[in-house]
């Protein structure tokens, strides 16, 4: 899997190459090193696995963010912001070959509104049904 950040402001693209990448402003120490005054000196790790990028924050004084969201550890999906503090990054995630990949191809988003269920949709039972319908599973 070909992954890498790009840089919504300035700054250069980030290639994630190794499974375990360690992202901060401390030379030698890190794999990633970004020079900025927000970013900690070990601010967190991406991991790289199933095709997935994950990350996890190692304690940064002023945090990670995943689409604005401060995280502990999550998940990342293709076209995802990643902030390693103040400094913010695209993620692009596709096969080993990025000129297989059409400009097209994207992951869905679903927005919060299209998850919601009518409650008419459900039917309330009262505690003896529920029972009674617990019982009839073991037959």
């Amino acid at each position: 899997m070909f992954a890498k950040l790009i840089p919504v402001d300035k700054g250069r693209e980030i290639v994630i190459t190794r499974d375990v990448t360690v992202v901060g402003r401390k030379q030698g120490s890190c794999d990633v090193v970004i020079e900025h005054p927000s970013i900690s000196k070990l601010h967190c790790i991406v991991t790289k696995t199933d095709g997935l990028l994950f990350v996890r924050d190692l304690g940064s004084t002023n945090g990670t963010k995943v689409n604005g969201q401060r995280i502990l550890r999550g998940a990342i999906l293709p076209g995802d912001e990643l902030a390693f503090a103040k400094v913010k990054f695209k993620v692009h995630l596709g096969p080993d070959n990025p000129d297989f990949v059409r400009a097209t191809e994207q992951t869905e988003m679903i927005g919060a509104q299209d998850m919601l269920i009518e409650s008419s949709e459900f039917e309330l039972v009262d505690e003896e049904e529920m029972i009674s319908l617990l019982d009839d599973d073991d037959d």
